[in-house]
């Protein structure tokens, strides 16, 4: 629903070549093998559950069914190591790329009619091709319209070329065998499938879907993509493929970022991104849904937890106000006085502040506005009341003078207030469903992640006969711990120079974070560069742009265009939900730095 039924050009993915790009553990695997037609259809065959009728539901408005009928065949081909290989074949670049798009060609061929029989509703002789308009010749080198001979000619082929790419000495040119020299073009020969559906015809629009074909090469993914551009082609054909395949440009979405020279983007072909683009508040929204229902999913496999009744995810996470000891709500107080007495605020102006602050708590809908809570937002008033009346003057005999800009209590003040005590006395920051999600950035693998970390504790609990449920503490620690160790596991390209800079955000936003004004309010969780900064740094060829698409592409960091803010355009630098997570940084967004790009390369370049 959320890339395929709500892009902009859904009417256009079925006719256009599509990338399909994310970070890894973004669902682009789970996609694919969902809307395979072996798969649509026992979903639209069996409605009797609940799943099968929302997947059907959303099969349909992605245009995939249609009046409870499939509209399209769909193979997935894993693009597995043996492709690159033929890359490394001592021949002329446009020979390797014919010889793999064959190969491609006639694997989708055999996938689709094992899919179209998998369910044994029909057989081989009950499947038609139809060709596209002036496709005669191209009819022949396929094996005609007549299934079997289709599938004898794809096998062949399929043989042929596989023997090439497989043999321990390559075979000259002349050696290769007719097969997989002769043209064979299926993409552009055929344009429909006809199988009969409930006793009546019913034609499909065949699709593939390449499945990482970021594997292949570069030079032949180039190549390959060309190939499939062609506007004679009617298959649809769709390529799953990671971030870090692309150049930095794409990566960070730049408008005027295509794929190849000469092919345009929305021209040529379509991009479906597995990151929205859409209000943020609206996608987690979304995400949070999705995700509770994973987590419910994942929560009834854990036999200690299903034995005892325990299937409501959400039930197991304490949400409730942590609470400071009465030893550290005294040793606050007496911060608070001191720097009241430090800064000379008068005690009539603090009285002041508090009875503001009591009057936000009282139409506030958060509950975690305890004592401790009120006390720190206190603090943050007192230190912006310092700041504005500093160097005023007025009335000599004023010793409570009125601030150049009046104090405002509001909810950001309130989320600095629980920011400040987790760095002050480790309350907890992070717990609850909501921040789980938050810190996931829309990413199913990342969220399974941290789940598991907390479903290994509360079955341990379970194991020894304890509550499972665990408290806003357990759950902190169990995330910092687990994004700690997901962090330290990062070994893609740049690992080392990405987390020496996200150290240094890290290691900035901290500071800010914890000056006793909250400037920022929640937090600071980015660095921002001027949108003018960004684009000059993303046209040239300096090793910082590598290094930042590494860190988007395997999610140390979320890159945020066009933001904003000040009367500036910037573009936003935002550390990770797992950074975040291990660093006790705010999961909001908006507070960040200003820098310029010669910081960030100053940065890379003591690593």
């Amino acid at each position: 629903m959320t890339f395929v039924a709500k892009h902009k050009k859904r009417s256009l993915l079925f006719d256009h070549p599509v990338r399909v790009i994310g970070t890894p553990g973004s669902g682009k695997t789970m996609m694919a093998s969902l809307v395979e037609f072996r798969l649509v259809e026992s979903i639209l065959r069996d409605q009797s559950s609940e799943n099968n009728r929302s997947l059907a539901s959303v099969l349909a408005s992605c245009g995939f069914t249609e009046n409870e009928r499939p509209k399209i065949a769909a193979v997935r081909i894993p693009m597995e190591s043996e492709y690159r290989d033929f890359w490394e074949l001592p021949y002329e670049p446009a020979v390797k790329t014919k010889l793999v798009l064959a190969l491609i060609q006639a694997r989708t061929i055999l996938a689709l009619v094992r899919n179209l029989t998998s369910n044994r509703r029909r057989r081989l002789g009950d499947i038609r091709f139809i060709p596209r308009e002036g496709a005669g010749a191209q009819l022949e080198q396929i094996g005609g319209s007549d299934a079997e001979n289709v599938v004898a000619r794809a096998r062949s082929v399929e043989r042929a070329v596989y023997s090439v790419g497989a043999s321990l000495l390559p075979p000259s040119l002349d050696n290769i065998a007719e097969e997989a020299r002769e043209p064979y073009q299926p993409f552009e020969a055929i344009r429909e499938i006809e199988i009969d559906w409930d006793g009546k015809p019913c034609r499909l629009k065949p699709l593939t879907i390449l499945d990482d074909v970021h594997t292949l090469h570069p030079d032949q993914f180039e190549a390959l993509f060309r190939s499939l551009a062609r506007r004679e082609i009617r298959f649809a054909r769709w390529m799953m493929m990671r971030m870090d395949a692309l150049s930095p440009n794409a990566v960070f979405r730049s408008t005027d970022a295509d794929a190849l020279p000469g092919l345009k983007v929305e021209r040529d072909y379509l991009d479906i991104f597995m990151q929205t683009d859409v209000v943020r508040l609206d996608e987690r929204r979304q995400f949070r849904k999705m995700a509770a229902d994973m987590a419910d999913r994942y929560l009834r496999l854990v036999q200690p937890l299903r034995d005892r009744n325990y299937n409501r995810f959400q039930d197991l996470l304490g949400e409730e106000s942590p609470r400071l000891s009465a030893s550290q709500v005294s040793e606050l107080r007496a911060l608070i006085d001191r720097e009241q007495r430090k800064l000379q605020i008068s005690p009539d102006r603090r009285r002041k502040i508090q009875q503001a602050v009591e009057r936000y708590v009282k139409g506030a809908k958060s509950l975690d506005l305890g004592e401790e809570v009120q006390l720190v937002m206190t603090r943050v008033l007192l230190h912006r009341y310092a700041v504005r009346t500093s160097g005023q003057t007025g009335n000599l005999f004023a010793d409570d003078p009125e601030p150049r800009q009046p104090l405002k209590v509001k909810s950001t003040i309130a989320d600095a207030a629980r920011l400040i005590l987790n760095q002050l006395f480790n309350r907890p920051f992070h717990f609850g469903l909501d921040d789980l999600c938050d810190a996931s950035n829309e990413n199913a693998e990342v969220f399974l992640q941290l789940a598991g970390a907390l479903v290994e504790r509360m079955e341990t609990k379970a194991i020894r006969n304890q509550d499972p449920a665990l408290t806003p503490a357990q759950q902190q620690g169990a995330l910092r711990d687990k994004s700690g160790q997901m962090i330290d596991s990062w070994g893609f390209p740049f690992a080392r120079k990405v987390r020496a800079l996200i150290e240094r955000i890290v290691a900035d936003c901290r500071e800010v974070s914890a000056e006793p004004n909250a400037p920022l309010g929640a937090g600071a969780n980015a660095v921002a560069v001027l949108e003018t900064e960004m684009k000059d740094l993303l046209a040239s060829d300096s090793e910082l742009a590598l290094i930042l698409k590494f860190a988007i592409a395997y999610g140390a960091i979320v890159a945020i265009r066009d933001y904003g803010q000040g009367g500036k355009i910037w573009c936003l630098l935002e550390l990770s939900g797992p950074v975040c997570l291990a660093n006790g940084l705010t999961l909001n967004r908006g507070g960040f730095l200003e820098r310029r790009v010669s910081d960030l390369s100053l940065v890379q370049e003591k690593v």
